[in-house]
């Protein structure tokens, strides 16, 4: 057989063949292997973090979402109450107002009834000076000569003598 002829090029291409897959079962197939299979696990694992990060995610989401709907719950809330306070402020300073204005109106219209009764009084008390004083100057014009002071001495003896 010779080495260059094609038969025995297939022959020994057969032969480097096995020698070589039996190197490589013996020193290298377990390395290969156990790098594909640490390589299979650690994309098991990052599929699996992946799927828990997801869902993580999503529990995360649902909660801010509830989370927002109580804030907006709340922030509903405060603002009603705020309302209700400003309505009840208006109200109780609309009331006030109105109970301030009754009590000015009634504090005037009792003054004016006290200026009116002063100035009544005071009027009573000049015509009552001005009469007195009407009175005395006729008086005394009357009482002046002895005939007029004559007739009325006999016209008040009179009327007391009647009555």
């Amino acid at each position: 057989m010779q080495l260059t002829s094609p038969e025995s090029l297939i022959f020994w291409t057969t032969i480097i063949f096995i020698v070589f897959f039996i190197l490589l079962a013996k020193f290298a197939w377990k390395p290969i292997l156990g790098a594909v299979k640490s390589r299979e696990e650690s994309i098991n694992n990052a599929l699996a973090s992946a799927e828990a990060a997801r869902r993580e995610m999503q529990n995360l989401t649902a909660d801010n979402e509830r989370i927002l709907q109580e804030a907006r719950m709340e922030r509903d809330a405060l603002l009603k109450e705020a309302r209700e306070m400003k309505e009840q402020i208006i109200a109780d300073s609309k009331k006030e107002a109105q109970e301030q204005g009754l009590k000015m109106i009634e504090q005037a219209k009792n003054a004016i009834q006290v200026e009116k009764n002063a100035a009544m009084a005071d009027l009573k008390s000049q015509v009552s000076s001005l009469s007195l004083e009407i009175a005395e100057k006729l008086l005394k014009e009357e009482l002046s000569n002895k005939d007029s002071q004559a007739k009325l001495v006999e016209k008040m003896l009179g009327d007391v003598k009647l009555n």
